[in-house]
């Protein structure tokens, strides 16, 4: 019998698996695979897997002598996006909201910062939760700076997050937009019944079983499920055409309709403001006499010669950073 851990794992699989996603495809057909696997009660091979460290923050302080506002703070959002702690994050270490509201909180309550930098590497994720936080950056925006840079990939859920933002920058080889929300229906009644195997659903509720995988999808379950995309798809119009300034059906039409753009096309198209290098924004929104702080990782096992820092060495140590700030009280 599965133990309640496991259980408990399957139970945020199921609702990860039900929803719609705003997820590039390439991703949702790894993201099916890993989640497949876990109903399927498989154990994974993780080593493969990237890891990627959860969000915090690297703190950039103001200058002792220049008042108070004038620091700034990186936030990583890096991986796939999900509402709270769930077997994917788990697993490959996926940005969730929740973890995201609370670093920006923290943030906009520090005097001290006045500029927050999103680093976004993500290709979205679920659309549970993706809107209110992005509705968060944009109430965020009206008191301090927010800066959404695609480092170096900004899709779908991650687009959404960012078109609040007071600004976007993409690095040149970034990948941004996949502005749409779709889902899939697997259907298995072939496959089932090569295997002998036949499913008897006992319902209560006209809809309850409506949409299952070992049948058909019906048209009731198709309706059901194109609302949803749609209802979806309608908010995340909605969001980026508030954070952008620009009307729905410019959206809808002009924003790529749902394909990802190069940096170039994304930039003509307006979906981002200017094409820079990450080190070059975090250049651009400090004053002129202060340097990044460089938090270079630490290779105990084989020396190297040192390397100029690159933002991605800010993000590698972020966690660190943020013990570091709790510690301070900052």
């Amino acid at each position: 019998m599965p133990s309640q851990p496991r259980a408990h794992a399957c139970d945020r699989v199921l609702s990860m698996a039900l929803y719609p996603w705003a997820i590039t495809g390439p991703m949702l057909s790894v993201v099916a695979n890993i989640l497949g696997h876990r109903l399927a009660g498989d154990a994974l091979e993780t080593t493969t897997l990237e890891k990627r460290p959860p969000v915090g923050l690297t703190l950039v302080p103001a200058a002792s002598a220049g008042g108070t506002g004038g620091g700034a703070a990186i936030l990583p959002i890096h991986g796939c996006l999900a509402p709270r702690m769930n077997a994917l994050s788990e697993i490959s270490g996926g940005a969730t909201y929740e973890q995201a509201s609370q670093a920006l909180a923290q943030c906009m309550a520090n005097p001290e910062i006045g500029t927050i930098v999103l680093d976004i590497d993500s290709p979205g994720g679920s659309v549970l939760g993706a809107s209110e936080f992005a509705r968060e950056v944009l109430a965020a925006r009206t008191k301090k700076r927010i800066v959404a840079h695609a480092n170096f990939e900004m899709c779908s859920a991650a687009y959404w997050i960012a078109s609040c933002a007071t600004e976007i920058v993409a690095s040149s080889s970034s990948m941004v937009g996949s502005i749409g929300v779709y889902s899939i229906h697997e259907d298995l009644s072939h496959a089932l019944e090569q295997l002998g195997v036949k499913l008897t659903y006992i319902s209560a509720g006209k809809f309850k079983v409506d949409g299952n995988d070992s049948e058909p999808l019906s048209d009731s379950a198709r309706a059901r499920l194109q609302g949803l995309v749609d209802a979806h798809y309608t908010r995340f119009v909605g969001d980026v055409a508030k954070g952008r300034g620009v009307s729905e059906s410019d959206v809808r039409a002009g924003f790529g309709q749902g394909a990802t753009l190069t940096s170039d096309e994304a930039a003509s198209a307006g979906l981002v403001d200017r094409i820079d290098t990450f080190d070059a924004t975090l250049a651009r929104v400090l004053p002129s006499s202060m340097a990044p702080v460089a938090l270079a990782p630490s290779h105990r096992d084989t020396p190297q010669e040192p390397r100029p820092a690159t933002g991605q060495d800010r993000v590698q140590q972020a966690r660190a950073a943020q013990r570091a700030l709790l510690t301070l009280g900052l």
